[in-house]
This record gives structure tokens, sequence and C-alpha cells, in this order.
């Protein structure tokens, strides 16, 4: 079993500097995640590109749609055999069952709220303040109608674990070295070895590797905070 526990989230325009990294980390991580930015960009070709140097890819799309929808998008989806892949619990029931319906490898998992909203967002569109309450009714439907686990920000773990048991898989991004970051768009962050202590199973981390002078550094000084 792969000891590491960090995805690198891949958000990048530029295919080649992207290669050279997936060759540089790919023996320090537990997958690469694959999201808009890379696949909208480099299609099923550089996502090809990607899984030959390391077939461990989270490609996280965010399906959101009528059930028929996201179930036949799936059905394509995963004949591309990442390890997981996502979709937006608020879909609903249906939804997420349709998700289910399909035979596959690929783990599933939950979108609960983004990590980019706080109180204020979510009273705006979830008519509730409390981002916890939101994300563990959210989780509780996730394991109900069989998702394989969840994506949520740090902040949220320990409600989540309570609520849904310790098989659940919990990814999570927000992942910063200085909790205390204010000038960025994730706004329920936590650092790396916090994260794990409250129960996640996988952390994406992009810019602080990513952008790193050196990134195989960066990623093991983030491992040995991890062990």
């Amino acid at each position: 079993m792969n000891p590491n526990k960090v995805i690198v989230a891949l958000d990048s325009k530029n295919l080649n500097k992207t290669l050279a990294l997936v060759k540089i980390l790919k023996q320090d991580v537990y997958a690469f995640k694959i999201g808009y930015q890379f696949f909208f960009n480099f299609g099923l070709e550089g996502y090809k590109n990607i899984y030959s140097i390391c077939p461990k890819i989270f490609l996280d799309l965010k399906l959101h749609d009528i059930p028929n929808t996201v179930g036949k998008g799936l059905e394509a989806l995963l004949k591309m055999k990442p390890l997981f892949t996502t979709i937006h619990i608020s879909g609903g029931d249906e939804m997420m069952q349709a998700s289910k319906s399909i035979k596959k490898n690929t783990k599933i998992l939950g979108v609960s709220i983004l990590t980019s909203m706080d109180s204020k967002q979510t009273k705006k569109y979830y008519n509730e303040s409390l981002v916890s309450k939101i994300v563990k009714k959210f989780a509780k439907a996730a394991k109900n109608n069989k998702l394989d686990g969840v994506v949520c920000s740090p902040q949220e773990i320990k409600y989540i674990r309570k609520e849904v048991g310790n098989d659940f898989i919990i990814v999570t991004p927000g992942i910063r070295f200085n909790n205390k970051i204010k000038s960025d768009d994730q706004k329920r962050i936590e650092t790396p070895k916090r994260a794990i202590e409250l129960g996640a199973n996988y952390l994406v981390i992009g810019r602080p590797i990513t952008e790193s002078k050196d990134p195989l550094k960066a990623l093991k000084k983030i491992n040995k905070t991890l062990f």
C-alpha cells in the first residue's frame, strides 16, 4: 500500500512543464489531481500523457446534472480509469444513485461545500451560516447513497468522521503551510499535519508544491510531517 497521502493538483497551462513535474514527483505522491484547467486545455490526450507516467489520477470534474446525464457521463469518464472522480452531492439522491449503478473500480467522491465559500456565502446560497451543519448533512446523504467518500475542507473533517465512521474516504483540499494566510481564494484552510490528525485520508495540495522553487523538496517536507 502506498503510504503517501498527498495528491498534487496539476493546475497548469503548460503541458511540458506539467509532464516534467509529474516525473519528478511521482515516487513521493499518492496521486495527481487533474481538474478543469488541465483537462480543458489538454483534454483526453493530455490525460493519457499523465497516465502513462503515473496512472494514479484523481479526475476532479465535479459532475452536476440530471441523473441520466451524470450516469452517461460517468460511463464515458470511467473508461479513463481514474482512482477517484467527483460529483456534487447537491445534485440529489437520484443523481448519486445513478453514479453508483455503474460497475467500476473508480471511487466516486461527493463534493460538499467548496473551500472557497465562507459562512456569508453559505447563508446566501444554502440559507444556513453554519458550514459544519450543511457538510454533515451532505456527508450523511453521500454515505446513504453509497458514494465512496467526500471532498471537504479540513475544518469539517471531525464533524464528518463522527457522522460517517472510519471506512468512508475523506479527501481534503484547502491545505496550506500557514493556516493564517489571508490572500487566498481558499477560505477554510488547515496545515497538512493537522488535517491528517483530524481524520483526512488524503490531502490535495497544489500551489504550495507546484509553485515552489523546488517542488520535490516542498513535497518531501510535507510528507515528513505526516509520519
